[in-house]
């Protein structure tokens, strides 16, 4: 995928069970199981660091509740210069 990322993804290493879910859901493929190991002795997902469009999947297919944090970045705000003649549009 390109372009700018629209979402990050945060996984709490120590809540993961390490099954997998998250990483086979995730459209863009940003998510993947690490090498090492948490406390319960599972490789934990971990997000990337690119191409997350916050879509959520992840977090809705996780077994474990907490483990996984999905946040959208805000679009940046397109301003517009006020037009002569009011806050109405123009008659047809």
């Amino acid at each position: 995928m390109t372009g700018q990322a629209r979402g990050k993804v945060h996984i709490d290493g120590d809540e993961c069970k390490g099954c997998g879910l998250c990483v086979e859901s995730c459209p863009p493929k940003c998510l993947e199981l690490t090498e090492g190991l948490n406390a319960y002795g599972v490789h934990p997902a971990h997000y990337v660091g690119h191409d997350c469009t916050g879509c959520g999947i992840c977090f809705y297919c996780c077994p474990e509740p907490g483990a996984i944090t999905v946040y959208r970045v805000a679009r940046a705000l397109k301003l517009v210069d006020k037009q002569e003649g009011g806050e109405h549009a123009p008659a047809l």
